[in-house]
């Protein structure tokens, strides 16, 4: 059942995560570090407290320590921050092309991105006609080797980061057609590379095929990957050079030189 927003509760239910939050709210009211004794004033929290979550959270490079005693936020922070900015920004450039798109074909169009060992749907066009129950909504994950779009993120891995994910995630399969063998997988990449889009056959869900393209920021690197997926009878390849030239559009407005 889902939750109405004005019954979530407006603070955290775990004391703890309640006092990060207060840490971080303070360490961000100033560009300067500050001192232990600064930051256990304006919290309320006794220094001790204060030290050893502020240590913890050093650990992750969510806070830095610029000289002993003093404290600042962490370059994790940027980093995260910029993965969300890039996710927002791809999906508000995406959403008009995948939905010109879906009128083309009338399938699914799915807009996904990389998170660790997985993809993770951020966006769909769809619609009732086009005959396919849409089984992973938006926020739905699943193994990168199982999908079009991951195997998209794994083509641009070196072969040692793909051997490492074959080794962290030992290549589970969801059908008789997955991939679960390391070197069938990698033979099933540098296809990808060569034809610079992917496949799904039948490979996460029995029944559906997907096929994917890329889409690629201002740096050429690889952000998103756009995906048609359809029964897997009816997926028709005059569908690729659409996707692909959507995609490239996509990557155009993000600044992609080239596209």
């Amino acid at each position: 059942m889902t939750r109405r927003p004005d019954l979530i509760p407006s603070h955290p239910s775990v004391q703890v995560i309640e006092r990060i939050f207060t840490l971080m709210d303070v360490l961000a009211s100033r560009e300067e570090a500050l001192s232990l004794k600064e930051i256990s004033q304006k919290t309320g929290l006794h220094p001790s407290t204060a030290h050893r979550i502020l240590n913890d959270l050093a650990i992750g490079r969510y806070v830095d320590r610029p000289e002993p005693g003093s404290y600042r936020l962490g370059m994790r922070l940027l980093e995260l921050g910029n993965m969300v900015k890039g996710r927002l920004s791809v999906r508000d450039t995406a959403l008009g092309p995948m939905r010109e798109l879906h009128k083309l074909i009338q399938q699914p169009v799915n807009l996904s991105v990389r998170q660790g060992d997985e993809i993770v749907y951020v966006e769909r066009a769809y619609s009732e006609r086009s005959g396919m129950q849409v089984v992973r909504a938006i926020g739905g994950h699943a193994p990168l080797h199982l999908t079009s779009v991951g195997k998209l993120f794994l083509a641009a891995d070196d072969p040692q980061r793909v051997r490492a994910y074959a080794t962290r995630t030992g290549l589970m399969g969801n059908t008789p057609n997955s991939l679960t063998q390391l070197p069938a997988l990698e033979r099933e990449l540098q296809q990808c590379r060569q034809l610079g889009s992917a496949r799904d056959n039948e490979e996460l869900e029995l029944g559906v095929r997907c096929m994917a393209a890329g889409i690629y920021d201002d740096q050429g690197k690889l952000v998103a990957g756009l995906s048609i997926s359809a029964p897997a009878d009816r997926l028709d390849e005059g569908w690729l050079p659409k996707l692909q030239a959507t995609a490239n559009s996509i990557s155009h407005e993000l600044g992609c030189p080239g596209k």
